[in-house]
């Protein structure tokens, strides 16, 4: 089993992906584990105060120390943890690669971001992997959270019905997905390509594969097939 700690200000707001679709079918197998802790909860004073000015000065606030140190203290009582990863914008760029070994995990703990960022420290001395969604900044580290636990629990065994369905999208092999069709094979005169409709799995694996490479090509140049 799969558990996975993220660590918010803002809880409410990953919550409800976590109740639908895959991960919550997984859940109910008992193949994830999913808590989210809110850190206000380790914030300090009457207003639980997780965030402060910038040492030097400078805009926007800074999330504090403490409060991170002593949530992550007190989950490392329970568990023993494989990474713990801060979703920040200048973290390593997530990939399918990434998500592949981290759902061979047994604990993660996923910190997310807010305000101007967390103090430095952190950083340094308890977090042990940085990952960033994309080369863009968001309010906080929330989204990406959602995001990379998504792609990460999918990949467990037993939570896909079908797991070929997982080991075939794209990305898996470095590549992107050939064109897929359903039902009807003709609408407003666009047709799905006859081999598809052949029954000749051999040729259509060919094709699929055909394309999948001009796909990649086109879209992905950057892709080194």
């Amino acid at each position: 089993m799969l558990h996975i700690d993220i660590i918010s200000v803002l809880p409410a707001l990953i919550q409800s992906p976590l109740e639908h679709s895959i991960l919550k079918r997984g859940k109910d197998r008992g193949l994830l584990s999913i808590n989210v802790i809110d850190l206000r909860q380790y914030g300090l004073g009457k207003n639980r105060q997780v965030d402060d000015y910038q040492f030097g000065g400078g805009a926007g606030m800074v999330m504090r120390i403490e409060p991170i140190f002593n949530c992550i203290e007190d989950l490392k009582k329970q568990r023993t943890y494989d990474e713990v990863i801060f979703l920040t914008p200048d973290g390593e760029i997530f990939e399918q690669k990434t998500a592949n070994k981290l759902s061979m995990s047994t604990n993660l703990i996923l910190l997310c971001g807010h305000y101007k960022g967390i103090d430095e420290r952190i950083r340094e001395h308890l977090i042990t992997k940085e990952i960033s969604i994309g080369d863009f900044v968001l309010t906080g580290g929330e989204l990406p959270a959602v995001i990379v636990a998504d792609a990460i629990c999918r990949l467990v065994p037993g939570v896909i019905n079908d797991e070929e369905s997982a080991l075939s999208d794209s990305f898996q092999d470095n590549i992107l997905s050939a064109p897929i069709y359903t039902r009807p094979s003709e609408f407003e005169g666009w047709k799905v390509p006859d081999i598809l409709l052949s029954g000749n799995l051999k040729e259509i694996n060919l094709w699929r594969e055909e394309k999948a490479e001009e796909k990649t090509r086109l879209k992905r140049p950057n892709i080194e097939l």
